[in-house]
């Protein structure tokens, strides 16, 4: 299931959301060269890339923010930003530009964290938006439960666009990454970093609480019906000038 656009994107224009994905497209095609060949890449990474036994030994502090915006592929790069364009704005319309910036990265380091605490001592680099993300999907999950994502639906050869509330889709995903987690715990070797998008998502849906109780917590959801409060998006019709051709008697 790929999330593709959400019912109610935000009234104001998300500069922040926008900034950072322009951040994440801009640090890929600067460091597309190094990433082909394979020596650069291993100095690259050793760089800037999170590698947990480095953080456990007391080192490398700045790669908690500098991971956050390398990606190891275009598909890697295209799935973490489709996730942030859609669910971004209304979360920066509700945290404010700043706020949201600050959540952001509060987001990406709790990810980091949780993902060493799960091998300390792993050498294995770890990149990607996908923890800061992550926590985004998680306040989007406790603001908005009720919002209408459309999903495109594949299986085997059959694609299919449905609506579906965001409590299905981020609750399942969210179920995957704590599953992932939970079986690849200790492992060593490359792949996707399942505890840090759970660790990212709890993050995020914590940090989110304080808005949440300050609009009056399941008072609101009542109140707001789980929707962003503005009216969602409608697509137009398209108009067919086709001739009506009158049966013969």
């Amino acid at each position: 299931m790929i999330p593709v656009r959400d019912h109610n994107p935000s009234r104001r224009i998300p500069w922040v959301t926008g900034a950072l994905i322009a951040a994440n497209v801009t640090v890929f095609l600067l460091t597309w060269e190094a990433q082909s060949d394979p020596r650069a890449a291993l100095v690259l990474l050793g760089d800037w890339a999170l590698i947990p036994a480095r953080i456990t030994a007391g080192e490398g502090w700045v790669t908690f923010f500098s991971a956050m915006f390398m990606h190891a592929g275009i598909l890697h790069l295209a799935g973490n930003m489709l996730f942030l364009w859609i669910f971004g704005d209304n979360m920066e319309e509700a945290f404010g530009h700043l706020g949201f910036l600050l959540f952001y990265l509060a987001c990406g380091i709790a990810a980091g964290w949780s993902q060493i605490a799960t091998d300390p001592f792993s050498q294995v680099p770890m990149v990607g938006a996908s923890g800061a993300v992550a926590g985004v999907l998680g306040g989007y999950l406790l603001l908005y439960p009720r919002a209408r994502i459309d999903v495109l639906v594949i299986f085997i050869v059959f694609a299919t666009l449905v609506a579906m509330p965001a409590w299905l889709v981020l609750g399942v995903w969210f179920a995957i990454q704590l599953a992932g987690s939970l079986i690849s715990a200790g492992a060593e070797g490359g792949g996707v970093a399942f505890a840090a998008h759970a660790g990212g998502f709890a993050a995020g849906f914590i940090l989110t609480l304080p808005i949440w109780a300050a609009r009056g917590g399941r008072d609101w959801w009542r109140h707001s019906g789980g929707h962003p409060q503005h009216p969602p998006t409608r697509a137009r019709p398209r108009m067919t000038r086709n001739p009506q051709v009158r049966r013969r008697r």
